[in-house]
């Protein structure tokens, strides 16, 4: 379990924000060494370039995809000819994490190959932005949270790792989530019942104050909200198939009776579940 799937769990709290954008064309000869603020991705239209992140140098071409991790030094240089892509500053959080990517080693040149779908939609549409045509400024979010959802994908299914943290410091959030493995799973193999924090604070091996502090830094939502969100979900998905009552579907998710599950159910879905299909 590599964890990526908190971001589909959690979907409804993940924002991003895309804050800069733009193509750029370098002739040959260019040298740039710096770090972001934000998370920065760039897709290579033309030529090629060479980072320099720690150690190592790796080469990204036409069709690649190269993914920046917020104050993450790099020197990034295109030889003795020009290369030509586009950037993209932005934010991507989960919850209040707002560093949330940074538990997973995605930073690094993702292979076109891998992701030639997504980012001939982003090419497109990126294209259609700069030219003001329709709702293209919210197609354009909706078409680099496809790639950044491509790019997780891959890497859960062991196709994609990213290398630019290799050589690096550890990042102060990278391996949290990992830590809190065992306590993800155990809700998950447990939402039939109530769950209690404590019991959550004692499979981490932490007091329960800290543990509720630790998990809401490392994943931006409280234990309560996190556990609250797979019930809601998984109470979608079973009320959708119309193959339980009420009580039955209450008894699968740890609630007492049917009244307290209606009523969570209406709070977050805003209707109650008899009138959601």
């Amino acid at each position: 379990m590599k964890g990526t799937d908190l971001f589909n769990d959690l979907s409804e709290h993940v924002s991003l924000r895309i804050t800069s954008y733009n193509t750029i064309l370098h002739n040959a000869g260019w040298v740039e060494s710096k770090s972001h603020h934000n998370y920065d991705l760039w897709l290579i239209q033309e030529g090629q370039v060479e980072i320099q992140a720690g150690k190592t140098i790796h080469t990204a071409t036409a069709g690649d995809l190269v993914l920046f991790y917020p104050g993450i030094p790099y020197t990034a240089m295109n030889g003795n000819q020009a290369c030509r892509f586009i950037y993209l500053h932005f934010d991507f959080g989960l919850g209040e994490q707002q560093r949330i990517l940074a538990s997973f080693p995605l930073s690094g040149i993702v292979q076109g190959s891998l992701i030639e779908v997504e980012t001939d939609g982003l090419r497109k549409i990126f294209q259609e932005n700069l030219h003001g045509i329709g709702m293209s400024g919210m197609r354009l979010k909706g078409s680099l949270m496809i790639v950044i959802a491509r790019i997780l994908e891959c890497y859960g299914a062991g196709t994609y790792k990213g290398e630019f943290l290799i050589d690096l410091v550890r990042h102060e959030h990278a391996g949290n989530l990992v830590f809190l493995q065992s306590t993800i799973r155990y809700i998950q193999e447990n939402l039939h019942r109530p769950i209690r924090i404590t019991e959550l604070a004692e499979v981490a091996g932490m007091s329960e104050k800290y543990f509720i502090r630790y998990f809401k830094q490392a994943l931006g939502v409280t234990p309560g909200q996190y556990m609250f969100q797979l019930r809601m979900n998984r109470a979608r998905d079973l009320v959708y198939t119309q193959r339980y009552s009420m009580q039955q579907v209450a008894s699968l998710l740890g609630y007492p009776d049917a009244y307290s599950f209606s009523k969570a159910f209406k709070k977050h879905y805003k209707v109650p579940p008899s009138k959601f299909v």
